[in-house]
């Protein structure tokens, strides 16, 4: 007997922000803040491997957390959480900031070249 597709699960706001809470203290385990360091360490700032390494283990977290609301624990379950996010960041100041502040422990600083003087002229 085929099983049915698991429906989506809805969350409300205040559950949203319990969930990212949670998803963010996740990343300050000191297991998995280990395994972050490493990914990014042998990443080498390169965004190509930046995806290859830290993405899968930012992914992985992220699962460990969101699987106990009853999102699936594959990459599909972290998109449907992030659109989730992202659907109530206009909505929810709160949400809003931590969606930053998660972005910023998955992103590398962007280096910007210096102001004036960064092409030369012939």
């Amino acid at each position: 007997m085929a099983s049915a597709p698991a429906q989506q699960p809805t969350l409300t706001v205040e559950q949203t922000r319990v969930v990212l809470s949670e998803v963010i203290q996740a990343f300050s385990v000191p297991d998995n803040a280990a395994r972050m360091e490493e990914a990014r360490e042998s990443s080498c700032n390169d965004m190509g491997k930046m995806l290859q390494l830290v993405l899968p283990v930012s992914t992985q977290i992220q699962q460990e957390v969101i699987k106990a609301y009853g999102f699936n624990n594959e990459g599909e379950g972290v998109l449907k959480f992030a659109r989730l996010v992202k659907m109530y960041e206009t909505q929810d100041p709160e949400i809003a900031a931590m969606s930053v502040k998660l972005k910023s422990l998955l992103l590398p600083p962007l280096s910007t070249p210096p102001i004036g003087g960064a092409i030369p002229t012939s």
